[in-house]
């Protein structure tokens, strides 16, 4: 039964996803799939895709003026794409699993190929503050994840700056990677992607100095904070992406987060973009790289602040955790200006891109 049920699992998935699967017409006559050369990774949308308060994907479905849509039953929203069938438009759902789960689904869709497929993650973020301002965008350059232990402040040693460390470490800021005999010792301790440093460096040059989008509400919140970098005006920055599926906040939790990065990166990074995606879409982009499906040399993760990652003087953490996003709408905006720019000198540009960025 056993030898059956193996022989059979391959057999089964491939219905499945053939299930899935509802080609357009053009596909059914060329009976080939689409050559993608470039996917559009956001996280969430709010309402409609287009007409109302806008979420990560709306701006690029008025952006680009997108109005084709094919059915993505093993997502969470339909997926969108343009004239050309080069580009597809994608929701991941919001969080570790649902993100990865989403891009793995994608990448055994047998209605496209996405071997030389450029990624780019669009999304929103909380920032440090001590690195930039609310509206601007980084380009990651290192994802790490968030697997760890966890003893709550309460009941840990007085000197401990927090209640996480490493799974296989007995202290925070100790890092060892190797879990030996122990019951953790199939985990991937090691919980860092490094992104492609010329891609990266290509898309933070091609991106630098284009102005973006400046408003009150983000005056305001300038007005509010000290740090030198929180006061300036939005830019374009190149730095860690921390990827965990708690929303945490405040002066603790971040300062966790700079020595997360740093520690995991081997000092390789420093910690500006805190999400809730990015370590389960790297995750699936290895196995699919690994699958010969996908390539995860051609990502590229873009994250706009909406707002940062701790309090404004004379505010709690809970406050400011319960407050609203202060930088939400101009860093859509300015999230979509900067990856878009991106995208279509990639698209625009293929036999440039095609055999990748070294």
């Amino acid at each position: 039964m056993k030898y059956l049920l193996r022989s059979f699992t391959p057999m089964l998935a491939a219905a499945l996803l053939a299930g899935c699967a509802t080609p357009s017409s053009s596909q059914q006559g060329s009976g080939k799939p689409w050559d993608i050369r470039a996917v559009v990774l956001t996280t969430y949308e709010i309402g409609q895709d287009t007409g109302d308060r806008a979420g990560e994907f709306q701006p690029w479905v008025e952006g680009e003026k997108l109005s084709e849509k094919l059915p993505f039953p093993a997502g969470v929203h339909d997926i969108y794409t343009e004239s050309t069938h080069h580009i597809l438009y994608v929701v991941t759902g919001t969080t570790l699993s649902p993100a990865a789960s989403s891009v793995m689904a994608l990448g055994f869709d047998p209605r496209f190929d996405l071997s030389k497929a450029y990624w780019i993650v669009s999304a929103i973020s909380g920032f440090d503050q001590n690195v930039a301002s609310v509206g601007s965008v980084s380009w990651a350059d290192y994802v790490v994840s968030d697997i760890s232990k966890y003893i709550d402040p309460r009941e840990a040693p007085k000197n401990w700056p927090y209640g996480y460390y490493m799974i296989t470490a007995q202290k925070p800021n100790q890092y060892v990677v190797s879990g030996g005999e122990g019951p953790d010792g199939s985990i991937d301790h090691a919980m860092m992607y490094k992104l492609n440093p010329a891609l990266v460096k290509w898309a933070y040059d091609l991106t630098k100095d284009l102005p973006l989008v400046d408003a009150p509400a983000l005056q305001m919140e300038r007005k509010r904070r000290v740090t030198k970098a929180a006061k300036q005006l939005p830019s374009v920055v190149v730095g860690g992406d921390f990827a965990a599926d708690a929303f945490w906040h405040g002066k603790i939790m971040t300062q966790f987060a700079r020595d997360w990065v740093k520690m995991l990166s081997q000092n390789q990074s420093n910690f500006v973009e805190s999400n809730m995606e990015d370590a389960g879409i790297m995750e699936a982009m290895k196995r699919l790289t690994r699958s010969g499906r996908a390539d995860m040399n051609r990502v590229l993760i873009s994250r706009s602040a909406s707002n940062y990652t701790e309090q404004a003087p004379g505010q709690t953490a809970v406050q400011s955790a319960n407050d609203t996003f202060s930088g939400e709408a101009e860093a859509l905006e300015n999230g979509y200006k900067v990856a878009a720019k991106a995208l279509h000198e990639i698209v625009d540009n293929w036999s440039k891109f095609e055999n990748g960025v070294q």
